[in-house]
């Protein structure tokens, strides 16, 4: 019997959320624990989202706008140059340049930046580490991560562990920028990862579209979230053992990803008697399409095509039938069938930019960090559980970042003064 999306909706949505609000919740200990006081004035870092406009608490709110959006504009055509960049790349198949340069990516991110604020928590703890020790176990931390994020033989839970990390690193950089560009770039952000996802001729979708036709894995920093309890056999998910056939860029998408099949030797073969003559072979296969249990069996692909209606004893497993030449000592059907698992992949641009949101509410108080928090992980269940529905990839910043925007804003200007009046005035409710 095929079993109902809501079946295994749960797990799905838990096994994304998880590592997000665990990403969140570290970005918002490092701010409060590492954030110097309020009086203290220290300037803004200059980086590629500053270069045109640095703020300065003596301009007023019509140059801090004004410079924020440029800001933001720069920093997003920085970041669809670069992206356009990749597509270019990838379809002529430098594909041996992006995996060394995402290599690098990693290092410089675990090394560099994450040095910095692992020094920032020696000196806050007091710890007594000489500087060689502090080094050699930096090194080992960056290389570490660079072969756990990239090599197939490590445990999926090592490398969930240094994707998170990866993502908390560039957050706790992120929060430092000054608060209005921090917020006109969240927005702009949102707006260009759904036009690069969404638009046919996004850079993102056509990422997304050229991996997909040829079976190939872009190398790109990503979230997997595999689930960790094989499926039972009555799972309706299947599909035949071949190279992924979807992908995401750095950041900007969510979208369902095959995991690797069992073993061949763990494969039932079931025979059934064919009152025909010819020898028919029932397989089950991807057939291009982006399926997991949260999904119905039938769909269409991550190009965006319509739906396909396909036979009803097909459509229930994801089963085709191929047609060979008549064979006289074979007179029954092969009906060779297998069980797999989907998991879910979620760029990661999205959690950096998640716990900058929340980050910077951090900096506010804790009223506003749990409002946005709550805006982010709900407007991310919308998203998961349009992903089921629409079967292509899904930006995953616009509904989050959005919600997470306007619940900052509201708590900070209305939840807050109200709550904290009525405390002051000892009403209870």
């Amino acid at each position: 019997m095929e079993g109902s999306i809501m079946d295994s909706l749960g797990v799905e949505i838990i096994g994304v959320m998880s590592p997000v609000s665990i990403c969140m919740l570290l970005v918002v200990l490092i701010v409060s624990f590492l954030s110097p006081p309020p009086s203290a004035a220290v300037a803004p870092p200059v980086t590629a989202a500053t270069l045109v406009y640095l703020e300065s608490p003596s301009d007023s709110p019509a140059q801090k706008l004004e410079g924020a959006l440029l800001n933001a504009a720069v920093f997003v055509a920085l970041v669809a140059a670069v992206t356009f960049l990749l597509v270019v790349l990838y379809y002529y198949n430098f594909t041996g340049f992006l995996k060394n340069y995402m290599r690098f990516s990693a290092f410089f991110v675990l090394a560099s930046m994450g040095g910095p604020i692992l020094l920032s928590l020696l000196r806050r703890l007091a710890l007594p580490v000489d500087a060689p020790t502090c080094l050699l176990l930096l090194f080992n931390f960056a290389a570490v991560g660079v072969l756990a994020v990239f090599s197939p033989a490590v445990p999926i839970l090592l490398r969930q562990a240094y994707t998170v990390s990866l993502g908390v690193i560039v957050a706790a950089w992120l929060t430092k920028l000054p608060e209005w560009t921090t917020w006109s770039l969240l927005i702009a952000l949102a707006l260009y990862d759904a036009v690069a996802v969404l638009s046919p001729r996004g850079p993102l979708r056509i990422l997304v579209d050229l991996a997909s036709s040829r079976d190939d894995d872009l190398p790109a920093l990503v979230y997997e979230a595999r689930p960790t309890v094989a499926p039972s056999s009555s799972s309706s998910s299947s599909c035949r053992p071949s190279p992924p056939a979807s992908a995401t860029a750095s950041f900007g998408s969510v979208e369902l990803q095959p995991i690797d099949p069992p073993p061949a030797d763990h494969r039932p073969v079931l025979s059934a008697p064919d009152s025909n003559s010819d020898h028919a072979v029932i397989e089950i296969e991807n057939l291009d399409e982006e399926r997991s249990p949260l999904m119905p069996s039938t769909g269409s692909s991550t190009g965006g095509d319509e739906p396909q209606q396909r036979p009803q004893s097909a459509a229930r497993t994801g089963m085709r039938t191929r047609s060979s030449s008549p064979s006289p000592s074979s007179p029954s059907s092969d009906i060779e069938m297998f069980e797999t698992t989907r998991g879910i992949r979620l760029g990661l641009g999205d959690f950096v930019f998640y716990s900058v949101l929340v980050g910077r509410a951090a900096m506010y108080d804790l009223m506003t960090v749990y409002a946005c928090y709550l805006a982010i992980i709900s407007g991310l269940g919308c998203t998961l559980i349009l992903l089921s529905v629409c079967r292509q990839a899904l930006p995953a910043l616009p509904i989050s970042i959005t919600l997470g925007v306007a619940f900052y804003f509201l708590t900070r200007l209305l939840m807050e003064p109200f709550v904290v009046g009525s405390s002051a005035s000892l009403v209870m409710f």
